[in-house]
């Protein structure tokens, strides 16, 4: 897999392009600056954005091609992060140590999601948030239609509202919906796709 990521990553220009992903700029600025885990966090752009605003970043992806471009991207507008390169299965931080956890386009494989997302619901502190955007199930639709938007092929890799409710049982909801937006992320995320985007806080285990 990460074979196909060194490969994309390795052109000299930005294959999501050098801007944050719109939805996670609208509201990462909301919250406080903290600790950040960005995982598939590839060439650094939300990663590094969430720098210029005071972020204690860890950011990790399969691509060491990735975490090179990220590396020079975050010298380029004078922050650093930490940068890891590894797999979720093998990645090893304390627990409940992250403010929010950014998961844009963090696709998994289908019998490794809800495994991975109770992974990460460990790292994050409790009143800690998460911010999701993600391909929904009927983008496949649109990626039919237009292959330059991008997204995986596989629906059991998509998104629903179900899939992501089961997930994240002990988060207060603060915004959970399916959109059609216009996607113009560098080369890779063009045109019309299909998103769930989620907004949810942490609860304590007495909920």
């Amino acid at each position: 897999m990460n074979e196909k990521w060194d490969k994309r990553y390795k052109n000299q220009e930005f294959a999501y392009g050098k801007e944050p992903n719109v939805f996670f700029k609208e509201w990462l600025p909301k919250f406080e600056a903290g600790s950040i885990l960005m995982p598939a966090d590839g060439e650094g752009r939300n990663g590094v954005f969430a720098a210029q605003l005071g972020w204690k970043v860890t950011s990790f992806d399969l691509s060491i091609e990735g975490q090179l471009k990220a590396v020079q991207l975050a010298k380029e507008n004078r922050v650093t992060l930490e940068y890891i390169v590894g797999d979720l299965e093998q990645l090893k931080f304390k627990r409940e140590i992250f403010d929010i956890i950014g998961l844009v386009y963090a696709h998994f494989s289908a019998e490794k999601k809800s495994i991975f997302h109770k992974k990460l619901d460990n790292y994050l502190k409790e009143g800690g948030i998460i911010i999701l955007e993600a391909f929904s199930k009927n983008h496949i639709h649109h990626n039919n239609l237009n292959p330059k938007v991008g997204g995986p092929k596989d629906v059991d890799m998509l998104y629903s509202k179900e899939e992501i409710i089961a997930d994240f049982k002990n988060y207060e909801i603060v915004l959970l919906e399916e959109e059609e937006i216009l996607l113009n992320e560098g080369k890779y995320h063009i045109g019309k796709g299909s998103v769930i985007r989620f907004i949810a806080r942490k609860l304590g285990s007495n909920h």
